[in-house]
């Protein structure tokens, strides 16, 4: 049997679950951009007609009948004061996420959404509503911190450090304090996005076994 091409990733030695950048920097970019800019002209509605969207929108922990505020909520800010401090690390996490592709970024970006926002559903107090990207800028933080150790990635363990260092301060975010701002949002969704972590490098481990398995050697 005559040897198989084999796909330029493996021949040069790259492996795509380590990357440290996106494959397709300015399309990683684009979608950053286009994703906060989403978020703009949601509070821009918000505040021109005004639709009252913080409170109709939100996550109100416990309340069946607002389980749907947990789609909603990671769009709507509590004004632009809110918009503007989590601008640049929605920016910075989501572009370096996409590493693995825009569709990778998709699926973690689903999981930390979805799992914040039931986390902050079910603990948060009572009456309280909960808006905010911030659960999923930390959830992606978190998702960078860690997914080196998972993927034994040295480059995404040093821009892991690099982040540490910058944004270090976030990290108190996770315990209660400000009654303002929901430290259960910032803990489900730095939860959220190590179990992200987790799920992509066990399923590229499981694709790495089978394309080395006896079934894909050349005789």
């Amino acid at each position: 049997m005559p040897p198989q091409p084999v796909p330029a990733s493996e021949s040069s030695g790259t492996d795509p679950a380590k990357r440290v950048l996106p494959p397709n920097p300015r399309a990683a970019a684009i979608v950053a951009l286009a994703f906060t800019a989403l978020l703009y002209l949601v509070e821009l509605v918000d505040v021109v007609l005004p639709a009252d969207l913080d409170q109709s929108g939100g996550i109100v922990a416990r309340e069946v009948s607002d389980l749907d505020g947990v789609l909603w909520a990671p769009l709507l800010h509590a004004g632009w004061g809110h918009l503007f401090s989590n601008t640049v690390p929605v920016l910075v996490f989501a572009f370096l996420a996409m590493s693995a592709g825009i569709g990778r970024w998709v699926l973690v970006t689903a999981i930390i959404w979805v799992l914040s926002g039931l986390g902050v559903w079910l603990i948060a107090p009572g009456g309280t509503v909960t808006v905010g990207a911030s659960g999923v800028a930390f959830g992606w933080l978190a998702f960078l911190l860690v997914r080196g150790i998972f993927n034994r990635a040295v480059g995404q363990i040093l821009v892991a450090v690099v982040l540490l260092g910058i944004w270090s301060g976030m990290l108190w975010g996770l315990l209660p304090g400000d009654t303002g701002i929901s430290w259960q949002g910032h803990l489900f969704g730095a939860l959220s996005g190590v179990f992200a972590a987790w799920l992509m490098a066990r399923a590229d481990r499981s694709r790495a076994r089978k394309a080395t398995g006896p079934g894909s050697l050349a005789g």
